[in-house]
């Protein structure tokens, strides 16, 4: 019983510096670090505590003195200052765990389910490291200079990423290709990375089939295989018939360990992505850390069929007012959901199973893939991101190509669809001029870069593809990049896709016709597009009249307002009233950073000068001899203690703004 009282004492002090620690340190506080920076300080200072002062005397819990003793208010400030350092040392080593918001994890969770989660969260990346550790990672990132050493690395990387397996092994296959940033020593190695993938058992179909149908099995399907058409990392397909309407489907099934894997690997992922680009210059100059997080939100959009589905829907309706022969599955909306998606059945083969020789219109087929990408990218700025072999089937029978797999789409703003239609046009014409302004369209922070020199840079590339027959794709797109990356510009995301694209889909129009040149059917697209656009109006006189009516209705208001506003303008001129002010604190967000930024200084300044006080006023409590000397080094150590736990909710709220830069 005599061990009841120092108990509750020391837990009524841990909730009143639980209490007191989250209003000093700020708003957003995490309540699981707070309970643990708590719980280590209570405990670390109370064994201090007893084994320097209490230990071996007689202390009474039941005077009201010890409650307001030196010592005491000693121990329980130190708790508090403790507990806030202990605070700091949590913020400054927190993992980065990005969820579908790119944030912190927003679901609510136990305690113990964090602290499991935490637990093997720390564990899993100990191991992503310590495997890269032993394959040498470190060592190569260092000296990436010449090309032994980047085989070195090359070996390295691929040796690390296979060996982490699961998200790591496709994260790799992405990089593989990224010909663009990485030599072919890279792709090379990347490209061994191959990810064996089982086929899921017939009992784990039932329970997906049982658990996302509206209904059981045999009332929505009259035939179900259960044997896969095809199988991949994210799902696989099987071959299906509709009970109500007898329609042949297939059926795309998620694989139930995907969204378990993702929640635990993909912020381990860009853990080590980061890690890395700290480590090496060279891989936080081809923007790893970015790869790494672009990877991670490309994965969210495949794993869920809505967004698939969604995806597919679209570019249907976009492709119902093309006069091309290229289809979309249609996807039963009222049967899928975002783990199963039910869709039409694509009749014909795999254009990487068409041998040329049988195909007798051959170059017709590929003409009329690429000129549907072109309507889809350069007219609607949605269009189909995976165009590889696989993707693209082909019905002899009625001479139909069908897109298939949306898990990954890309869509271009009307300045990026311009851009690139001034991109095909530059390269096509060797016109440096042109094709400038196409890239000055494409890139991000164009107007940091001397127009000169980097015309003068892609005129070399010009130059290089000028008078020969057959232009290569890929060496266009990937000299582009790498004069950008030169320049220290960034293609915006969806462009670096687009030009992908463009390089993926080039390999796969050679495969149906060897002696297909992009470019030059680009050139054809645009001017039949130019041809067509113009004489619009003499085939469409009706929608081009209400087209008219709504442009004039825009406009008319604002027409009518000229003339007032230029009297009012000639007015304010003649008054010499006219003045151009440019106000910093217009922009929200600069105002908000030179309040906060305002705000960080006060609070600094308020902690250097209670240290500055309180350090003055114990070297002059060293010189007087009287009583009051006491007060004095109170008021001291009292004012370090306020310095102290300001400096500490500074330094926690600089790291909370640098990983909300990041």
């Amino acid at each position: 019983m005599t061990f009841i009282k120092p108990i509750l004492l020391i837990l009524l002090v841990a909730v009143f510096i639980f209490f007191i620690s989250g209003r000093l340190i700020g708003a957003n506080v995490n309540i699981f670090k707070k309970i643990l920076s708590v719980i280590i300080s209570v405990s670390f200072t109370t064994f201090i505590f007893w084994y320097t002062y209490l230990k071996g005397t007689d202390y009474n819990f039941d005077t009201m003195g010890s409650v307001v003793n030196t010592s005491n208010l000693l121990w329980v400030g130190s708790m508090l200052l403790i507990s806030m350092l202990i605070y700091l040392f949590f913020e400054l080593f927190d993992p980065i765990a990005l969820d579908e918001n790119n944030g912190r994890h927003s679901g609510r969770k136990s305690f113990f389910k964090r602290l499991l989660g935490y637990w093997r969260h720390q564990k899993r990346l100990r191991n992503v490291v310590s495997i890269a550790v032993k394959n040498g990672i470190t060592r190569t990132v260092k000296y990436a200079r010449n090309r032994d050493s980047d085989r070195e690395l090359a070996i390295a990387l691929r040796e690390t990423l296979e060996q982490c397996g699961g998200i790591f092994i496709k994260f790799g296959q992405v990089l593989s290709t990224r010909k663009e940033l990485f030599s072919p020593v890279f792709i090379k190695e990347l490209e061994k990375l191959q990810k064996n993938v089982s086929e899921l058992s017939e009992k784990q179909v039932q329970t997906i089939l049982k658990q996302n149908l509206r209904g059981e099995l045999d009332e929505v399907f009259s035939y179900f295989d259960t044997n896969p058409i095809a199988a991949a990392s994210i799902g696989q397909v099987h071959k299906a018939v509709l009970r109500k309407t007898n329609e042949k489907v297939v059926v795309k099934l998620l694989r139930p360990e995907v969204k378990e894997i993702m929640r635990e690997d993909l912020s381990i992922l860009i853990e080590f992505a980061n890690w890395i680009s700290d480590k090496s210059h060279w891989a936080e100059s081809i923007g790893f850390r970015d790869l790494a997080q672009g990877f991670a939100s490309s994965l969210r959009e495949e794993i869920d069929f809505n967004i698939e589905a969604r995806n597919m829907i679209q570019i249907r309706n976009i492709l119902k007012q093309s006069k091309l022969n290229v289809s979309i599955p249609k996807v039963y909306e009222e049967y899928s959901n975002e783990n199963i998606l039910v869709m039409d059945y694509a009749k014909g083969v795999s254009v990487a199973n068409l041998a040329q020789e049988d195909l007798l219109n051959c170059h017709e087929v590929a003409e009329t893939i690429l000129f549907s990408y072109l309507e889809q990218a350069l007219i609607s700025g949605i269009f189909h991101a995976d165009p590889h072999p696989g993707n693209i089937h082909y019905d002899a029978a009625t001479n139909e190509v069908a897109l298939l797999d949306f898990g990954a789409v890309c869509r271009l703003s009307s300045s990026q669809q311009e851009g690139l239609k001034l991109f095909f046009m530059g390269i096509q014409q060797n016109d440096t001029t042109i094709l400038y302004d196409g890239i000055s369209l494409l890139v991000k922070n164009r107007s940091d870069v001397d127009r000169a020199e980097l015309e003068h840079a892609v005129s070399q590339i010009i130059l290089k593809i000028s008078y020969v027959e057959r232009i290569r794709t890929d060496e266009i797109v990937y000299s582009i990049f790498a004069v950008i990356r030169d320049f220290g510009l960034q293609f915006y995301p969806s462009v670096s896709v687009a030009l992908r694209v463009i390089v993926t889909l080039d390999g796969t129009l050679r495969i149906i016709d060897r002696n297909f040149n992009l470019f030059e059917e680009a050139k054809r697209f645009s001017k039949s597009y130019l041809k067509n656009t113009l004489k619009r109006p003499l085939y469409e006189p009706k929608e081009t009249k209400d087209r008219i009516e709504e442009e004039l209705a825009l406009i008319l208001p604002n027409l009518r307002k000229i003339p007032r506003r230029v009297d009012q303008l000639f007015k304010k001129v003649e008054d010499g009233k006219l003045i151009l002010h440019h106000d910093i604190f217009s922009d929200k967000n600069n105002a908000k950073f030179v309040t906060q930024l305002f705000s960080k200084f006060v609070l600094l300044f308020v902690g250097i000068t209670f240290g500055i006080i309180s350090v003055a006023l114990l070297a002059i409590s060293q010189f007087i001899n009287t009583a009051y000397a006491i007060y004095l080094n109170t008021a001291a150590y009292f004012g370090l203690f306020l310095c102290a736990i300001l400096l500490v909710r500074l330094s926690i709220q600089a790291i909370r703004d640098m990983k909300r830069n990041e």
